[in-house]
């Protein structure tokens, strides 16, 4: 019984039949070729078999050689890398200490000579600040001895009533009559271990104990005591009173000549 639609007969081709290969190996050869190029990243792998079968197409390695980098990069930051060569320790060499430096010595500033004013000529007589008991007097007798004594002064003539005057500073010790010959006399002690007397006046205008300067009016010229006339009797006493000594040298070293 036949079909209604027959299927027509199909030819099946008969598959060539395989030759077999002798037997044998035949050695396999596995070619691997990776090539990196620094920023394009190209790998390749070419596989061949034995057989003649088509080679497997190949396979990119990019993506896995930027895994593996990626790996090691972050194996080395976390393993400490350890050098076989023993690592010398440093060693610290002392600091050599700064040798002192010479404080350099000053040199001294040469100082500026300064021209000394030229010193006044002293004169032939030396200022004093002595004066003259009565200036302008005539002497009229000097030390020494007259009459068969001793005259232990200088005398002085002026006209009756001349101001007698202080011939130094000092403190007065006398003033007055006391009965001794000299009439109305003062004494001076200048402290400085001398003492000058005035006698014969006519009036005293100091007191014992009073102060006096030099050149200050002590009294007037008079006549009392043992006098002859109007004059004035000087003296001057070293160290104590009636230690008489010559009045002219001693009033020549401070500066006053009187003819004697």
């Amino acid at each position: 019984m036949q079909d209604d639609n027959p299927t027509p007969y199909r030819t099946i081709p008969h598959a060539p039949a395989r030759h077999r290969r002798r037997p044998g190996w035949r050695p396999r050869y596995l070619v691997l070729g990776a090539v990196a190029l620094v920023g394009l990243g190209v790998g390749g792998v070419v596989v061949t078999t034995r057989d003649d079968r088509p080679a497997p197409s190949p396979v990119s390695l990019d993506a896995q050689a930027r895994t593996e980098a990626a790996a090691r990069a972050d194996r080395s930051a976390r393993e400490p890398v350890t050098s076989n060569s023993p690592t010398a320790s440093p060693s610290v060499s002392p600091s050599a200490s700064p040798s002192p430096t010479a404080t350099p010595t000053a040199k001294p500033k040469a100082s500026k000579t300064t021209k000394a004013a030229p010193k006044p000529a002293r004169s032939a007589t030396p200022k004093s600040s002595w004066v003259i008991p009565m200036a302008g007097a005539t002497v009229t007798s000097c030390y020494g001895p007259r009459w068969g004594t001793l005259h232990a002064g200088i005398d002085f003539a002026l006209p009756a009533g001349t101001p007698v005057r202080a011939a130094f500073g000092g403190t007065v010790t006398k003033a007055g009559d006391v009965g001794d010959g000299y009439g109305i006399s003062v004494v001076i002690d200048h402290g400085n271990g001398y003492l000058t007397h005035y006698a014969h006046l006519s009036t005293a205008r100091v007191s014992v104990g009073g102060k006096v300067s030099t050149g200050q009016t002590i009294g007037l010229e008079g006549s009392t005591g043992d006098s002859t006339g109007p004059h004035l009797h000087f003296e001057v006493h070293q160290g104590q009173m009636w230690n008489q000594i010559d009045p002219a040298p001693f009033l020549r070293a401070r500066g006053i000549n009187v003819a004697c």
